[in-house]
């Protein structure tokens, strides 16, 4: 934890100039450089043009500022204006040891590129899969109507954390699109949590999100005038999973009858079984339209920069904040404190338990139902060949237990940041009450990594994995916890027999191309492939 962050420097190219003296170019053009282009009336040696030049004292002088131009030169290269000087004061010299010796030859392959060379940084194999989102004939005839209907609007209010968010915003557009509706700008809930009271301009861009999807379903700002005084009818009872045929049979009359229909917790309320123009629309929502609004953008790639200013980096999504250990019902093991502290949570508000309430702890732990904590993680990585050097970006809340919790990962891999560590003083400043735009900072910067670890599924893990796979199969490593546990409580292994057990594991599991087809029920946005993506075995998918 203690290397201090370091951005890119200007890429532009500068050209640098040296005044030279009138008299030195005189000298040379009139004695040296003279004797040397024009032929003498008698054949001068070697050794005397050699007399002649070193009785110059201009000569001298010459040299004296080519080899100070060069060293020059050679000290603009290794400064940075950018670095944000005074966040991590520990790791000064440490960071200046870097800066010297530069990027290893190991973390560079022949064409030049960062984060494809062989080994942990090595990416997967994408087989040809490229996005495909080629709508049938009648979507797009369809889309003509749809788009010009002034007659019915679709209201939502989406809840949780910002990637909750983003998914019930995907499921609004498409129910949106199987009504025949226009969208009104998604409502985002305060959260109860955070108290965030971001509204959705604030972390998304609108302009671009109403583009995007001009062609599929009408997206409005607000309800026109004609409408302002109907009273919305409310649905609050959705069931899960329901199908395209469930929500026209129960809303489209009612929508008709009464223009405008409000609905409420979408969260996983539509099927992830659809057919495959709104699976299409689905991929074109999330990948496409849900771009973050253009403040946001950029200072994550700023920190996205600082990150891959001396070469690859690992993200690394930590599930271990208060509310992960109530919500899934598992231990921190940190102190018997912190359990009970978890336990008598959890005893109060037992309707915050998400896992299955019929299982102990240690059960869950096998199922693979737990985060992993950090002394695993540091496990895995290093099972996996993360070398110790590997720059590491930390995404999440700050874990119970404070960072302390985060010695074992520190100790093993000390090059660990977050966006505190990386923004300059002031930048983050804005979003300090706006849990959702954190979030998205850390969206941005965790998504353009070389490589991606989650350490408790999620909505963010999900849905970068699946913007990752989309992107072309960018490497992102899906611990498998239910079979790889046991190993880890196995203290009789040797260190490489365990090494080599972990790596066999995960040899499936880093980001390859997976059908969704062999993932019934699993959501497209996760799983893009054969819907959204095709290569030349599959492309018949796409039409």
């Amino acid at each position: 934890m203690c290397e201090m962050a370091v951005s890119k420097s200007n890429k532009k190219k500068h050209q640098s100039y040296i005044s030279v003296p009138s008299q030195i170019i005189n000298s040379i053009s009139q004695s040296s450089l003279e004797s040397l282009l024009h032929s003498p009336k008698r054949k001068q040696s070697h050794g005397s043009k050699l007399r002649v030049l070193l009785k110059n004292p201009w000569f001298f002088m010459f040299l004296f500022f080519v080899f100070g131009f060069l060293w020059m030169l050679n000290m603009w290269s290794h400064f940075d204006p950018a670095i944000p000087f005074g966040q991590n004061p520990c790791s000064v010299s440490q960071e200046k040891a870097s800066l010297a010796t530069g990027l290893s030859s190991s973390e560079l392959n022949v064409d030049g590129r960062r984060g494809e060379k062989a080994g942990f940084w090595a990416q997967p194999d994408g087989m040809g899969y490229k996005p495909c989102l080629d709508f049938s004939p009648g979507y797009r005839t369809e889309s003509g109507d749809i788009v010009k209907d002034r007659s019915k609007y679709l209201l939502v209010v989406v809840s949780g954390g910002m990637n909750q968010q983003r998914n019930q915003i995907v499921d609004a557009v498409v129910i949106a699109r199987i009504l025949g509706a226009a969208l009104v700008v998604p409502i985002l809930q305060v959260n109860v949590i955070w108290g965030d009271e971001s509204e959705f301009s604030d972390i998304f861009d609108l302009d671009h999100f109403k583009n995007v999807l001009a062609n599929d379903v009408r997206i409005v700002s607000s309800l026109p005038s004609t409408h302002l005084m109907t009273r919305p009818v409310e649905e609050k009872r959705t069931p899960l999973h329901v199908s395209p045929e469930w929500i026209r049979s129960r809303y489209l009359r009612r929508i008709r009858r009464d223009g405008v229909l409000l609905l409420r917790g979408l969260d996983s309320r539509l099927s992830k079984d659809l057919p495959s123009d709104l699976q299409k629309l689905r991929c074109k929502v999330a990948f496409h339209a849900l771009r973050f609004a253009p403040h946001i953008q950029e200072l994550g790639d700023k920190l996205t920069e600082r990150m891959r200013s001396k070469g690859p980096y690992l993200a690394l999504h930590l599930r271990m904040e208060k509310d992960v250990w109530v919500r899934t019902g598992c231990l921190p093991g940190l102190t018997p404190d912190y359990d009970e502290m978890i336990n008598n949570e959890r005893k109060t508000r037992p309707k915050l338990l998400t896992s299955r309430s019929n299982m102990t702890y240690h059960e869950r732990k096998l199922a693979g139902l737990c985060p992993l904590n950090t002394l695993e993680v540091a496990r895995l990585l290093k099972a996996l060949g993360a070398p110790k050097s590997a720059r590491i970006y930390w995404a999440g809340g700050i874990p119970l237990g404070g960072k302390e919790t985060l010695l074992p990962l520190t100790r093993e891999f000390p090059h660990f940041y977050n966006k505190e560590d990386l923004a300059l003083p002031g930048e983050l400043e804005p979003f300090a009450k706006k849990a959702s735009i954190m979030a998205a900072i850390d969206y941005i910067v965790s998504e353009r990594s070389d490589v991606f670890m989650a350490s408790h599924g999620g909505n963010m893990g999900h849905a970068i994995q699946g913007y990752r796979a989309y992107a072309g199969h960018k490497k992102t490593i899906i611990p498998n916890k239910r079979q790889m546990l046991t190993y880890f409580m196995n203290s009789s292994l040797p260190d490489s027999e365990f090494n080599n057990i972990i790596l066999d594991l995960h040899r499936d599991s880093l980001g390859q191309p997976e059908l969704r087809t062999s993932k019934a029920g699993r959501d497209v946005t996760k799983y893009p492939i054969p819907e959204c993506m095709c290569n030349n075995t599959n492309v018949d998918a796409s039409v």
